[in-house]
């Protein structure tokens, strides 16, 4: 290509990356270069570029599930906010299981990313603080850890819960069953918290055998919720950690002959985009999704310049809100 234009290797080479004016290359010797370099099909690799000054451009985003909604719509956030600052992103999906969550990082790793923002499955976050102190920078969103030290992004877990159970306990409702998600994980263990708390304000002590389920999936809440009405049958609403648990809930009321909201109250954590066009529109605790995926992205693009390593504000917080639906109903005398 450089023998088509009739120029150095080194001159076609700043020509095509941009350097020309710095080396003082005319701009007739630019889009010559350039004409070559259409005529020949050539691109510039990316590789060698990346090989040269140590830089991918990759940011490598790892969620617990990609079918979830929410954790769906944070990847798509991570992405576009990367891509805007010129990087692309690689999303991976660990399943829920840590040992696949370690093995994709490690993979991503070796693809040289320059950070990771992480949804991690939120049991063991030793494997995180590895390689955020080999040098690449991981940031933390909606499942985080406590004192790890580790740049974190999630909600205000503790505050939506409390706030959903005050929606139930304003309509009277006192036998709440909880459908969980995975226990040991701090937005699973804050939800709780708030659970308890609202129930206090009551005069509830929380009764733990009202507490069912064992992730945040459909198929963890239906089977939750088909246990509860069947052991409880004077339970007059459920709380959901989570959109999936709620479909799995609401399968299992139809079955059980519960109608929502008729005899059966329901609210749940997490938005989703047709939760106001159900047939029973969800009340729910709404995520800042777009909040959070945003902030972890900014917070892992200035981390990989140094501006942001423990420099700032280790956790953010980010506010829920309410959205109340027709899916809750004052209980009946």
């Amino acid at each position: 290509m450089a023998e088509r234009a009739g120029v150095s290797v080194s001159v076609a080479s700043r020509s095509l990356n941009g350097h020309a004016k710095a080396y003082r290359i005319s701009e007739a010797t630019v889009l010559r270069v350039k004409a070559a370099a259409d005529q020949l099909g050539f691109r510039p690799s990316h590789t060698a570029r990346s090989l040269r000054l140590k830089k991918t451009g990759l940011v490598g985003v790892v969620v617990p599930d990609l079918a979830n909604a929410f954790f769906a719509s944070i990847s798509r956030t991570i992405a576009l906010a990367a891509e805007a600052e010129g990087y692309s992103v690689i999303v991976a999906d660990s399943r829920e299981q840590t040992e696949h969550e370690v093995r994709l990082l490690h993979q991503l790793e070796a693809r040289q990313v320059e950070a990771f923002v992480v949804c991690p499955v939120g049991s063991e976050d030793a494997h995180l603080r590895q390689i955020d102190g080999r040098g690449t920078p991981v940031v933390l969103a909606d499942r985080t850890f406590p004192d790890c030290g580790l740049l974190q992004v999630t909600s205000q877990h503790r505050r939506g819960a409390r706030q959903a159970t005050e929606l139930l306990t304003a309509k009277g409702h006192r036998l709440i069953g909880v459908l969980q998600g995975l226990p040991g994980t701090l937005p699973n263990d804050q939800r709780l918290c708030g659970h308890a708390e609202a129930l206090a304000k009551v005069g509830i002590s929380m009764d733990h055998s009202l507490v069912a389920g064992d992730n945040f999936t459909e198929a963890s809440g239906y089977v939750s919720a088909k246990r509860l009405l069947a052991e409880r049958p004077d339970l007059t609403a459920l709380f959901a950690f989570s959109t999936p648990n709620a479909m799995g809930a609401l399968r299992a009321a139809a079955e059980a002959g519960r109608s929502v909201p008729e005899d059966l109250s329901l609210v749940t954590f997490d938005d989703c985009p047709y939760a106001d066009l159900m047939r029973v529109p969800l009340s729910t605790v709404c995520q800042d999704v777009e909040r959070i995926g945003q902030l972890a992205a900014e917070l892992a693009l200035r981390a990989v310049t140094g501006s942001a390593r423990k420099k700032t504000q280790c956790r953010h917080d980010v506010e829920t809100r309410v959205i109340v639906r027709d899916s809750i109903s004052s209980v009946r005398n």
